[in-house]
């Protein structure tokens, strides 16, 4: 294996049982989890694998590596890479990272450690980040003299405002968890546990909310949320919303919904 290890329910006997809606990505590849090229291309082949799941109800993404999320690029892989093929590993960087931000159901990161670099950046593609009080988070580009090129320079601003971004990029500063929860980088910052895994059992908590809730709901919801931010006047949002609205009428699990809810019991969606 390159450094990924990926979980879900179609393979018997793989953790998490107790949450058969939810996908686990664990970036496995000590010391750093530096992302090279075999790395990214695995990583890739699992988000295109998840996607086609329909009964999914989220994916946390998460590293099993001590005090790191992820370092960013392998720049020992990097010094031997040809000045001209340069663009299409950093190109296939930034798809790698797109192709997480559009997969159809929610993301959840959890960030127990060091995110620096394209490592943040592969965190902002996630719909919602958790970190815990010992994470530290930059996008340090600037610092070798290049810029980030897996997306940063476009999701930072839409997470925290164009100027704290600019302020983050231009200098390449650390943000420790704390700060990270105040700007808005992270949804909430938790408070390290002894296993140093406080920020992956959070997520895990919220992914157990998820999967509750109505798989094409959720699909429908993000898509609502996410091109209808991107469409532009708050109108041609809410033409995006009744499209996504459309989505769900016809669902079995919509009218099942109604029936658990008529009946007092808990649902039992499938995703249809």
């Amino acid at each position: 294996s390159s450094g990924i290890n990926a979980e879900w329910p179609l393979r018997p006997g793989t953790y998490p049982e107790s949450h058969p809606g939810i996908a686990l990505l664990a970036l496995n590849r000590p010391p750093v989890n530096a992302v090279s090229l075999a790395l990214g291309a695995e990583l890739r082949a699992s988000l295109a694998e998840i996607k086609e799941r329909k009964s999914l109800q989220g994916v946390v993404l998460y590293s099993t590596v001590g005090k790191i999320f992820c370092a960013g690029a392998d720049l020992k892989e990097r010094l031997f890479i040809k000045e001209e093929d340069v663009p299409g590993m950093v190109r296939t960087f930034r798809l790698m990272i797109q192709d997480m931000a559009e997969l159809p159901m929610p993301v959840i990161c959890a960030i127990d450690g060091v995110a620096m670099g394209g490592g943040l950046e592969l965190a902002l593609g996630a719909d919602i980040r958790v970190c815990s009080t010992t994470a530290k988070m930059a996008l340090t580009e600037t610092k070798l003299a290049i810029i980030p090129g897996g997306g940063g320079t476009q999701r930072l601003p839409r997470v925290v405002g164009v100027s704290k971004a600019k302020e983050l990029i231009f200098t390449g500063r650390n943000v420790m968890g704390e700060e990270a929860e105040k700007i808005g980088l992270v949804n909430c910052c938790v408070e390290q546990n002894e296993e140093g895994n406080a920020a992956f059992v959070k997520a895990m908590e919220m992914a157990s909310v998820l999967q509750e809730r109505g798989p094409v709901a959720l699909r429908m919801a993000k898509k609502s949320i996410t091109e209808g931010f991107e469409a532009g006047p708050i109108r041609a949002g809410l033409d995006v919303e009744h499209e996504c609205y459309l989505g769900v009428i016809p669902t079995t699990d919509r009218i099942e919904a109604l029936m658990a809810f008529k009946e007092k019991r808990k649902p039992n969606f499938k995703g249809e």
